[in-house]
């Protein structure tokens, strides 16, 4: 009969032991993992897709939007800056939730959350509210969805840590983690297709609303326990063993994941920087909002793809450091390329061809690196360890955005943009960028080096009984 449980391979430690500790040794070291963990990875995956669908709604028809809402662009910039803003203080709260309270009451609240603020954006209507008031209402919207983001995207090395075996967490954190951008690529599809003009900008709120509800039902009834029955692996059975505060002072005391903290946090604000102003950076040379659209899909396409093969390639050969390092080497020069030909008029394919690249490059790094934020940090909590890299990335997501919109210049004359009103040189922030982006990769390959500290427990644990007693219980938190 179907329990709904998979059996998960036992490691041959069992060689040369006689049949009553070889069975006690083989009970000692079957690990469970339960069929309920893809439905709990399916609604982790909707629920991610749909918070980033709704954090870019606005910055693929930036000037539709400006125009609709009755205000400038830096003012859209600020619908999806406060994500970034509302994260970091609530990160800290967030990470001691999920390691406290659990994934199951994190991930609820977070559709709630997610479902509440998308229905309230669709309030801010010409017929619901005033014009002055229009803006207003859509923002709070766009908070209370901000406010949901922490629990979701904290959530996927947890999931993995919890409810996967080891074999498969890297494969899973992936998976998580590129629901994210594929919200974030139908946002840059969607968001050009339906809102070919400011008037269609609700039509485009509840494209987004929608789904959100179902989701939100989904969550509710669907997840019954934050946990499996029984620890996929030795690791899970100690996941989020180290209090919180605790955790905070080890971390702080471990130099490589302070290198990783910065260097990757860095690389986040440079991924939120190309999503959230590519379209104002293209339209100045006579790019239309499709073409941004479709540079930001083949960026998140090759970034999905590359990250399927990166997460299967470590899963098997465990080689975190070395696929980090080189992958941030390849995205600094694609950073430095996309400065340059995003800057050249008529140039389509190289641009798409550079987008591409660095997408290949530099998107697929994240769930690697997330796992290897654990793998450096253990036995601090997974949503702890990888949620404080989440926090550096919103911080400096917020300062490089508000630098490189200081450091534009109004162009008094330029005949081919397709920008509106206004038209922006962003020549010297694309440099700045590129060079903030190669200096920090640079920093990373040359000064981290760590053990995997979370893959020695696990085979220590695993051999443990072949050196001690084979009948005595596993040690606690191995």
């Amino acid at each position: 009969m179907d329990d709904g449980v998979d059996r998960a391979e036992v490691p041959t430690v069992c060689s040369g032991v006689s049949g009553g500790a070889q069975s006690e040794i083989r009970k000692l070291l079957s690990f469970k993992v339960y069929k309920q963990r893809w439905l709990v990875l399916l609604v982790l995956c909707l629920l991610n897709c749909s918070n980033a669908t709704i954090w870019l709604t606005f910055a693929p028809v930036a000037d539709q939007s400006a125009q609709y809402l009755k205000v400038s662009l830096d003012a859209i910039n600020w619908l999806s800056l406060v994500y970034m803003v509302v994260a970091i203080p609530l990160s800290f709260g967030t990470t001691w939730m999920l390691d406290t309270l659990g994934l199951r009451i994190t991930l609820i609240l977070g559709s709630w959350l997610n479902m509440l603020g998308a229905m309230l954006r669709l309030v801010g209507q010409p017929n619901a509210v005033s014009d002055d008031m229009r803006f207003l209402v859509v923002m709070l919207g766009q908070t209370l969805c901000a406010l949901a983001q922490p629990l979701i995207i904290f959530t996927p090395t947890k999931v993995a840590a919890l409810w996967f075996p080891d074999h498969q967490r890297a494969t899973a954190n992936m998976i998580a983690s590129m629901s994210n951008p594929l919200g974030i690529l139908l946002a840059n599809v969607i968001s050009p297709l339906i809102a070919k003009s400011s008037a269609e900008i609700p039509v485009l709120m509840l494209a987004y609303g929608a789904p959100t509800c179902i989701i939100c039902f989904l969550a509710t009834l669907g997840i019954r326990t934050s946990q499996p029955p029984t620890p996929p692996s030795a690791s899970a059975e100690s996941s989020g063993s180290e209090p919180f505060v605790q955790g905070l002072k080890l971390l702080l005391k471990n130099k490589a994941y302070l290198v990783l903290l910065l260097c990757f946090g860095s690389g986040i604000a440079v991924f939120t920087c190309f999503s959230t102003l590519l379209e104002q950076v293209l339209c100045v040379r006579g790019y239309t909002n499709d073409f941004a659209g479709l540079c930001g899909a083949l960026f998140i396409v090759f970034g999905i793809v590359g990250a399927g093969a990166l997460g299967l390639y470590v899963d098997k050969t465990k080689k975190f450091i070395e696929a980090t390092k080189i992958n941030m080497g390849l995205t600094a020069l694609a950073c430095v390329a996309f400065s340059v030909v995003s800057l050249m008029p008529r140039q389509k394919f190289a641009v798409a061809a550079v987008c591409s690249l660095f997408g290949l490059f530099g998107f697929s790094i994240y769930p690697v690196a997330m796992e290897l934020s654990v793998e450096c940090s253990y036995p601090v909590g997974e949503a702890t360890s990888a949620g404080l890299v989440f926090v550096s990335g919103q911080v400096q997501s917020v300062l490089y955005i508000i630098v490189l919109q200081a450091l534009t210049t109004r162009l008094a004359d330029s005949p081919q943009s397709t920008c509106g009103d206004a038209a922006f040189s962003w020549r010297v922030p694309l440099m700045v960028l590129a060079g903030l982006c190669s200096f920090f990769c640079c920093i990373f390959i040359v000064f981290f080096h760590s053990r995997y500290r979370r893959l020695e427990a696990e085979q220590e644990a695993s051999y443990r009984p072949k050196r001690g007693n084979s009948t005595a219980a596993p040690s606690a938190g191995t």
